[in-house]
């Protein structure tokens, strides 16, 4: 669900900027993505993993290093709905033979007003973090992106 939810925002983004010069201003793009980001629970949930065997230091140490990280990851998932993500490919070819063939991703975002809904173990060796955010948060964070971009 999160992934269709990430490609109709990245699809309505692009659209919105190939129509944004028949729009009056970019406040009627904001608000329309704003609007197209509405949940039915009124808010964005992400959730983040990360592998306590991963971490380093003591046994105690290392399980919270991993809520850590799995926080930041919860993090960088809400950044991800709200602000999309930049993709970087390239392929390079040689005598007609793909020699090597990379793509990268980042997110780059402020998140505010991001509440924890659980942090548990999902077995003996990772951790999973939910957080939530308003939704009137993450217009907010949507529409002073778009401003921000003018």
């Amino acid at each position: 669900m999160r992934r269709n939810l990430i490609e109709k925002l990245l699809l309505i983004f692009v659209v919105g900027l190939f129509a944004s010069g028949c729009t009056n201003t970019n406040e009627e793009l904001a608000n329309a993505l704003a609007e197209r980001m509405r949940m039915e629970s009124g808010r964005l949930t992400a959730t983040g993993y990360a592998d306590i065997e991963a971490q380093q230091g003591t046994p105690s140490q290392k399980r919270i290093l991993a809520i850590r990280a799995s926080k930041i990851d919860a993090y960088r998932a809400l950044s991800e709905q709200i602000y999309g993500l930049y993709i970087n490919g390239s392929t390079t070819v040689g005598d007609l033979v793909v020699q090597s063939d990379t793509i990268n991703s980042r997110v780059e975002g402020i998140i505010y007003g991001a509440e924890i809904e659980s942090i548990k173990p999902i077995s003996d060796t990772a951790y999973e973090v939910t957080l939530s955010l308003p939704q009137r948060v993450a217009n907010d964070l949507k529409k002073l992106y778009l401003q921000s971009i003018d």
